[in-house]
């Protein structure tokens, strides 16, 4: 992983926790939390206060996560906004937290002026023994208060306040005035400065989990189903019709198509869409030339082109697949018949515009792994475990690859790939409109969505 590391690709954007006051802030959250301390002079956390360094050091790297539900953190900076979330479990928990900071920030930047916030996501299951348990899983409910109990004391003095000006013996009650004093003297005048932190609600009908090998959970579908990345026949009976894993891409196609979920690259506006079929089809010639030994940082597309050359008869459908439609794209050539059982199918879409993109996004970064780049945007802790497996040829050119595509723009690059315009139905080309994505509607109707008929 060293070229992932030091090129910022791995453990990029983690904060460097190194005062010893914010160590000591630190100490207390992780004890308030966790009965537990550290005795590190620096580390690095993540958007959720976890810190690997510290992780090796207690040998806990749940020790913010126990059992990898309700997701504990610590604030120490809003800053932590910007870093990423490392060993998530579920897809949906660094968006929660990143939105809770955004949404409290000018509270959150007074609070951790003086102390650090710790809190949890929290939800009513405290263990998924089994994948049946994910399914209790509604929403998440973020609670969170400095380690002093700050906003807990303001709330209470708030209180305390209303019913001093509205009770009219109040002014007698000596305990009461003693009491408010108290408060007052731990959070300031909260008739002047509020402290009250909005600890929102979250719904969790549709999120990815690293539990069970990696499920795609999605309930809050018209026609709900869970896509397991591992053999579904070792989840057992689940509360839901569908259960589809990888092997299933017909059930998998119709799913996206019946559920207004994904587009054809070939179809969206606002993007280069030969380009990106190109780069797609580059990264498949680089899995196929990794066992020669060549050194491809900074490979040119000439030097790519000559790599298809040599390489023709062993490069793999996908690429096949791919160039026919860049030849269409490009050349007006014949249109290519791709239907969900060709290897290049899902490396041609990406997710429509709804609420539920980003899972999408990566569900279909892992049914088409050869394109590194949407794997790495949508997908890290899959690309990492790949990346773990490739040859040193293979590793080198996609660390530089990304940090010299990728790295310099990553919202302009986000936005190239997975951003949104209007429609283009009113003049994509007619082929488009019926060509390899449509599924047969008829036929599904006769057998329901996730039927055995195959495209045609």
């Amino acid at each position: 992983m060293i070229h992932l590391i030091q090129r910022g690709l791995m453990f990029g954007n983690l904060i460097h926790v190194e005062s010893p006051a914010l160590i000591e802030r630190y100490n207390r959250a992780l004890k308030h939390l966790t009965q537990k301390q550290t005795e590190l002079t620096d580390f690095h956390i993540d958007i959720s206060g976890y810190s690997p360094e510290i992780g090796d050091e207690l040998d806990d790297h749940l020790y913010l996560n126990h059992a990898g539900v309700n997701r504990q953190f610590i604030l120490l900076t809003t800053d932590q906004k910007r870093a990423p979330l490392l060993n998530a479990k579920f897809s949906t928990s660094r968006d929660i937290l990143k939105e809770f900071v955004i949404k409290n920030e000018p509270q959150l930047f007074a609070l951790t002026a003086k102390d650090a916030v710790a809190g949890e996501l929290v939800n009513s299951v405290y263990s998924v023994d089994s994948p049946v348990r994910l399914f209790d899983i509604r929403k998440v409910v973020l609670e969170a208060d400095t380690t002093s109990g700050t906003v807990a004391d303001a709330e209470a003095l708030a209180r305390d306040v209303d019913r001093f000006m509205q009770d009219e013996d109040a002014w007698f009650d000596d305990v009461l005035i003693a009491d408010m004093i108290s408060k007052a003297t731990r959070t300031g005048d909260v008739t002047r400065n509020p402290i009250a932190l909005d600890l929102m609600e979250f719904e969790q009908s549709n999120f990815w989990t690293a539990h069970f090998g990696g499920l795609y959970v999605m309930q809050g579908m018209d026609h709900p189903a869970v896509i397991s990345s591992g053999d579904k026949s070792a989840l057992g009976k689940l509360p839901i019709k569908y259960v589809f894993d990888m092997k299933d891409r017909n059930q998998i196609a119709k799913f996206l198509e019946y559920n207004d979920l994904a587009e054809p690259i070939v179809k969206a506006r606002g993007i280069d869409a030969a380009a990106i079929l190109r780069q797609k089809m580059d990264f498949i010639i680089v899995d196929t030339a990794q066992e020669s030994g060549m050194d491809l940082s900074g490979a040119s597309r000439r030097d790519m082109r000559a790599l298809a050359r040599r390489h023709a008869s062993d490069l793999p459908e996908e690429f096949h697949g791919l160039a026919a439609l860049l030849r269409w794209a490009e050349e007006g050539g014949k249109w290519p018949r791709l239907t969900s059982d060709h290897p290049a199918y899902f490396y041609t879409l990406r997710s429509a515009d709804h609420k539920d993109r980003d899972l999408v996004n990566m569900l279909l970064a892992q049914l088409s792994p050869k394109d590194v780049r949407q794997l790495f945007i949508c997908h890290k802790e899959l690309f990492y475990q790949q990346y773990a497996t490739w040859h040193e040829t293979k590793k080198s050119y996609v660390a530089d690859f990304l940090d010299r595509e990728y790295q310099v723009d990553k919202a302009g690059a986000r936005d190239a790939l997975f951003g949104h315009d209007a429609d283009m139905d009113d003049v994509a080309p007619k082929a488009v409109q019926k060509g390899p994505w449509s599924v047969n509607v008829d036929k599904i109707a006769a057998v329901g969505p996730w039927g055995a008929v195959r495209g045609k």
